[in-house]
C-alpha cells in the first residue's frame, strides 16, 4: 500500500484541493429553497410513517396490522436518524436559519444524545478520519479493525462483539461517549465523564420510557404485542444504520493512516485522506435515501456540511477527479461491501501470523520512515 504522502506531488495535492474546493463552492452557491423543501418533505414522511406505525399497533391482535406497523415505525427511525438526524446535526441546513433544521437544536429518536454525538462525530470523527488511536470510530473501542492496532487475546472475540455491536448498535454509539478505553488507560477520569453521563442518562431514560412504558400502556392489553413491536422497530434501524456505516468505513481496500503522516497537513491533503479512508455503496435512489445518503461516504467525508442530497449529484464528478490524479475510489453493491467487511472483523480476531502475515519488522520501519518523509 501506498502512503498518504507518496500518492501526489505536492504541486498536485494542492490543484486537486482547490478542484474540490471549487466544487464545493459550487454547490454552497445554488443551495436554496429546493434543498429546504426536500428536507421538510422528508421530515413530513418520517411523521407520517411514525404516526402510522403506531396506530397500527393498536391493532397489533391482527397479525398483518402488527407487520405493517413495525415496518412504518422502522422507516419512521430509519429516515429520523440517517437522512435527518444525521445530516441536520451535521449543520447541513444552519445557513436556512430555520429553528427546526438547527444543528444545535435537533434531538434524534436514538439513546444517543445529540450533544454528546455532535463532539464525538462531528469534531472527532470527521477532523481525525481513519486515523489509528485519535479517529475513535476506528473500532469504536471495542473491536480491531485495522491491523495497526495491536492484537490482543480479547480480539479473539472480535465476530462476537461486531455482532452485538450491531443488535444494539444505538446503545453502542451511546456508550461511545463515554471513552470507556481512554478511562481503563488512564487518559481520561470519571469525573471527567459526569457531565456525558448525565445527558445520557437522561436521554435513555426518555427513550426507553417512550418506546417501551409510554406507547405500549396506551394500547391496553396489547402492551407486550407493542412493546415488542417497537422493539422489532428499533433492532431493524439499529442493523440498518450498522450496515451503512460499517460499510462506509471498514472494506478492506479503505486506509488508515499514523498521526506523522498527517502533521501539517494541507487542505489538499485532508481530501486526499477522506477519499482513501472511505468508501461508497452503489445502490438506487430509495436505497440512498434509506441510507442517508451515506452511501456516498466519500461525498459526505470530503463534504459533511453540504445538504447529503447534493452527493449524488456530485459524485460523478468526484470520482473523475480521482481517476485524473489516479487515486482509487472505492465503491460497490450493499452485499459486496458487508462481505468485505466481514471477512475483516473475523481475519482480525487472529493473532497476525494466522490472520494475515506481518510485513517483516524492518519492512514496517522502513514505510514508515517513508511515510514521515
Amino acid at each position: 500500500m501506498t502512503g498518504l504522502q507518496d500518492r501526489l506531488t505536492p504541486e498536485q495535492v494542492e490543484e486537486f484541493g482547490r478542484e474540490l474546493d471549487a466544487l464545493r463552492q459550487r454547490i454552497v452557491d445554488d443551495l436554496g429553497e429546493a434543498d429546504v423543501e426536500y428536507i421538510r418533505n422528508i421530515i413530513k414522511t418520517q411523521r407520517a410513517l411514525e404516526v402510522t406505525g403506531r396506530g397500527l399497533l393498536f391493532a397489533g391482535f391482527l397479525p398483518p396490522a402488527w407487520l405493517a406497523g413495525v415496518a412504518a415505525l422502522s422507516l419512521a427511525k430509519i429516515l429520523d436518524n440517517m437522512e435527518i438526524g444525521h445530516n441536520v446535526m451535521h449543520g447541513q441546513y444552519d445557513w436556512t436559519r430555520i429553528p427546526e433544521l438547527s444543528s444545535q437544536r435537533f434531538e434524534w429518536d436514538t439513546v444517543a444524545p445529540a450533544e454528546n454525538w455532535r463532539h464525538s462525530h462531528n469534531y472527532i470523527h470527521h477532523t481525525f478520519t481513519n486515523i489509528v488511536d485519535k479517529d475513535r470510530d476506528v473500532g469504536y473501542g471495542v473491536l480491531r479493525m485495522d491491523t495497526a492496532q495491536k492484537w490482543h487475546p480479547y480480539y479473539l472475540g472480535n465476530p462476537v462483539y461486531a455482532t452485538l455491536l450491531a443488535l444494539f448498535f444505538q446503545w453502542g454509539v451511546m456508550l461511545h461517549d463515554l471513552e470507556i478505553e481512554r478511562v481503563v488507560k488512564g487518559e481520561r477520569s470519571w469525573a471527567e465523564n459526569v457531565p456525558v453521563l448525565r445527558k445520557i442518562v437522561r436521554k435513555a431514560a426518555r427513550q426507553v420510557g417512550k418506546d417501551y412504558l409510554l406507547f405500549p400502556a396506551l394500547t391496553g392489553p396489547l402492551a407486550p404485542l407493542t412493546l415488542l413491536g417497537n422493539a422489532s422497530a428499533n433492532l431493524v434501524r439499529n442493523l440498518w444504520a450498522f450496515s451503512i456505516i460499517f460499510c462506509g468505513h471498514f472494506p478492506a481496500d479503505v486506509e488508515s493512516f499514523t498521526e506523522e503522516e498527517t502533521e501539517d497537513e494541507s487542505r489538499g491533503q485532508w481530501y486526499l485522506r477522506q477519499i482513501l479512508g472511505s468508501a461508497n455503496i452503489s445502490g438506487g435512489p430509495l436505497f440512498h435515501l434509506l441510507s442517508g445518503n451515506l452511501s456516498h461516504q466519500i461525498e459526505h467525508h470530503l463534504f459533511p456540511d453540504i445538504p447529503a442530497r447534493r452527493y449524488p449529484q456530485i459524485a460523478g464528478e468526484v470520482r473523475d477527479i480521482c481517476e485524473r490524479y489516479g487515486l482509487p475510489y472505492h465503491t460497490g453493491p450493499l452485499h459486496r461491501q458487508l462481505w468485505s467487511v466481514a471477512k475483516k472483523i473475523v481475519k482480525l480476531a487472529l493473532p497476525d501470523k494466522l490472520g494475515q502475515p506481518a510485513p517483516p519488522a524492518d519492512s514496517l520501519e522502513h514505510d514508515k520512515r517513508l511515510r514521515a518523509a
